[in-house]
């Protein structure tokens, strides 16, 4: 499930510089994400760990990185708690673990897709599957 956000934000201004191309996937992005029910802006990792504590397991949402260097994080609700991930950008895509694509939304989709079958382990969670 997804944990409905707040009213989308204004596009961010905290980015690092980029070249056009970058920017115009990130702008196209940006404007898909903005209008999802799962992006909640600048919320801090306390801030969406408390949130999704309350929600049912397998529950998350996207959130601005608090890292310099990356854009965005997933936390996601599993049995153990509340865990969040960091969603890379390097030469015009979004990266989380093996998957990839040119928008955030769509990575996620990818991400949701793939699991199904072939659960991800991060550190971060301890060894338990992201399904």
């Amino acid at each position: 499930s997804v944990l409905p956000s707040p009213v989308p934000p204004s596009l961010p201004d905290r980015f690092r510089m980029f070249r056009s191309c970058e920017w115009e996937v990130l702008e196209r992005s940006l404007n898909i994400l903005q209008a999802s029910d799962f992006y909640w802006g600048p919320l801090s990792v306390g801030e969406a760990h408390a949130k999704l504590q309350r929600e049912p397991v397998g529950t998350y949402l996207v959130r601005d990185s608090s890292q310099g260097n990356c854009l965005f994080s997933l936390s996601v609700r599993m049995p153990t708690g509340p865990v969040s991930l960091r969603i890379s950008f390097q030469e015009g895509y979004f990266r989380l673990k093996n998957w990839f694509s040119d928008c955030v939304v769509r990575l996620l989709e990818l991400v949701v897709a793939g699991t199904r079958n072939n659960p991800l382990h991060f550190d971060e969670m301890g060894g338990t599957p992201l399904v």
